[in-house]
């Protein structure tokens, strides 16, 4: 294993250094005619979220864990004119900004900013019509598009930074996210993984320009030899394929890529909406997943092929094997309450971020579960949970690690 800026071998291992994004205007950019647009359910009050967002990143910095923020990041890679150009103008183009005119008012708006930081913010916020005098063009199509308010659509989703790209062993994949609103944040990881003078040269096992959708939630590093992927809602399984085969190479130590399908639904979104893992035998279940699933190995064969074997079980079974222990515990979100399970899998009670063996971070809100947690042995960290809940994601959906340490 080499000795990167990246290191990630299991779910569990005692967290060094995680990335974190903290919400910022873009939530105020959130309108209800456009949350569908925007993947939201809700608007989230941003003072509060911040807060909320704050604690989070106190747990943290109270367990010794090295917090960095993803504006800091790419402000940092963006350390010289040339590449600050090239940034501003692929960011343009993402946008979907076509006309000469308007992408020259944006590039001198985006250079006008004090720092790299504040212009890096102001991408992710959006840019409402109100905010640049005269941007609209005399053409009679300026006119008629003068009804939706925005410039460049906002990028609320941004505080889940688990899924824009993965950390996996000592390297990282940057994903084709399957919608155009949440594709766009993984220009900023390109520019991390490229330029950003800590992480330029990490090993790439996906990238951003692949045909195939594939989102960091479904992506699980269950130990140094096995990672589970979810075949899900926004994980497609030729892009699993494609991972597979640029992660097992002969200098990897990860052996099999175990591809799981699940429900393709909102309540079932990605993977680790469906188990986290919280011990070295132990991981909390959305109460609600079918007895027995699909499952695919992805290996290398003989000749250096990709060989798929396909398999039936609980999930159970399919951890106990992958683990190679004798029996792992399962804890349902909500106990065996049909009502409080349903609760509290819609604000993630499922969704826990694991700081080291044994010990967790959850939201506030989700009590039910984190007393069967507590019950279980499990230490608990919890969060304030009001506004940030209101984005559907949890604490692992939150956060993204860069350095555990091995188990």
């Amino acid at each position: 294993m080499s000795n990167s800026a990246i290191k990630v071998y299991s779910e569990i291992g005692k967290l060094k250094k995680v990335l974190l994004h903290r919400p910022g205007k873009e939530l105020e950019n959130l309108m209800p005619e456009y949350l569908e647009r925007l993947l939201f359910d809700d608007i989230p009050y941003l003072k509060i979220a911040q807060e909320e967002h704050d604690a989070f990143a106190s747990i943290f910095r109270d367990k010794g864990i090295e917090v960095v923020y993803l504006e800091d990041l790419v402000a940092d890679s963006i350390y010289n004119d040339e590449i600050k150009s090239q940034f501003i103008n692929e960011y343009i183009e993402e946008a979907g900004i076509k006309e000469n005119r308007e992408s020259g008012i944006l590039r001198e708006y985006f250079l006008s900013f004090a720092n790299s930081r504040e212009m890096v913010c102001k991408m992710m916020e959006g840019i409402r019509k109100s905010e640049i005098h005269d941007y609209r063009g005399p053409r009679l199509a300026d006119f008629l598009s003068n009804q939706y308010p925005f410039i460049i659509d906002p990028m609320p989703n941004l505080y889940f930074t688990r899924d824009p790209f993965a950390t996996v062993g000592d390297g990282v994949s940057i994903h084709k996210m399957l919608t155009v609103t949440r594709n766009r944040e993984t220009l900023f990881a390109k520019y991390i993984f490229n330029c950003n003078p800590v992480y330029k040269g990490t090993k790439l096992y996906y990238d951003r320009i692949e045909k195939y959708p594939l989102e960091g939630g479904d992506i699980l590093v269950l130990n140094q030899e096995i990672i589970v992927v979810g075949i899900s809602q926004r994980t497609n399984p030729n892009a699993i394929e494609k991972f597979a085969s640029l992660l097992l190479t002969e200098d990897s130590t990860f052996k099999k890529v175990l591809a799981i399908d699940i429900p393709k639904t909102r309540a079932f979104m990605h993977l680790d909406t469906v188990f986290t893992m919280v011990d070295y035998d132990k991981f909390t279940i959305h109460p609600n997943i079918k007895s027995d699933m699909s499952v695919y190995m992805l290996e290398r064969d003989k000749d250096d092929k990709i060989k798929i074997t396909e398999g039936k079980g609980s999930l159970e079974d399919i951890l106990k094997k992958a683990l190679k222990l004798d029996s792992v515990e399962l804890i349902k979100c909500g106990g065996n309450s049909v009502i409080d399970a349903a609760r509290e899998q819609w604000n993630d009670g499922s969704n826990t971020l694991c700081i080291a063996p044994g010990e967790v971070i959850v939201y506030s809100r989700n009590y039910v579960t984190n007393e069967i947690l507590q019950q279980k042995g499990i230490k608990t960290h919890i969060m304030p949970s009001s506004e940030l809940s209101r984005g559907r994601g949890g604490p692992r959906c939150m956060s993204m690690p860069l350095i555990r340490e091995n188990l």
